[in-house]
């Protein structure tokens, strides 16, 4: 198979494996329903925590980084390089934001991102789950952790690429980051108006849902 076609094959199984709505899926198994009808509308580990509980939460979480492992590696053994397996973990990240199996309504893509990263770039992850970390710890706000992390991803992806010339870690993280920046566009301007909920607060009623 020619370079080209196997990286579209990378890239195709990971946006099916991304697809897999694992929040969906974990909130009818648990709670009976759908967690996008509820809270911020997102399939997200933050969601199926305010909506599910703190058990589906965690393996809500687990799933997706799992996720964006699982796509990375598939696309590294797909194609024999990291360029492969860049091009499966962005495909999990935007299969997680727009699954095809359950009508293009999914989460935020953070922890398919940093699942993908810690097979593609482990130190950039670990940046990632650092910032992630602290941010959450301080602001008490998943969509903080969430943008910290991968902003602070990204920029240590683009540090590492220019030293290094990581072509492959640098074609996941940043569009990654911009497709999670992107589905967190809500949370920003909530953040700007000081109505984001924290841990444990209510979500607040969006004018209309975060798909």
């Amino acid at each position: 198979m020619h370079r080209t076609a196997r990286l579209a094959a990378s890239a195709a199984l990971g946006y099916a494996i991304g697809s897999i709505p694992s929040g969906v899926l974990v909130g009818r198994l648990s709670r009976g329903i759908d967690v996008r009808e509820h809270g911020s509308h997102s399939m997200g580990m933050a969601n199926v925590l305010r909506t599910a509980g703190r058990g589906p939460a965690a393996i809500t979480l687990a799933l997706d980084i799992g996720k964006g492992a699982a796509a990375a590696r598939l696309g590294k053994a797909l194609t024999g390089d990291r360029a492969g397996g860049a091009a499966a973990g962005l495909g999990a990240v935007i299969g997680h934001s727009w699954p095809v199996f359950v009508g293009f309504r999914g989460g935020k893509s953070s922890a398919t991102l940093f699942g993908a990263a810690s097979v593609i770039t482990p130190p950039v992850a670990g940046v990632s789950l650092i910032a992630g970390v602290g941010a959450l710890a301080v602001t008490r706000r998943t969509s903080v952790l969430s943008l910290s992390g991968s902003i602070a991803g990204g920029l240590a992806a683009l540090a590492l690429g220019l030293r290094r010339r990581d072509a492959a870690g640098l074609a996941l993280a940043l569009p990654g980051v911009a497709v999670v920046i992107f589905r967190h566009r809500e949370n920003i301007d909530r953040l700007i108006r000081g109505v984001e909920p924290a841990v444990g607060d209510p979500e607040t009623s969006d004018p209309a849902p975060t798909a």
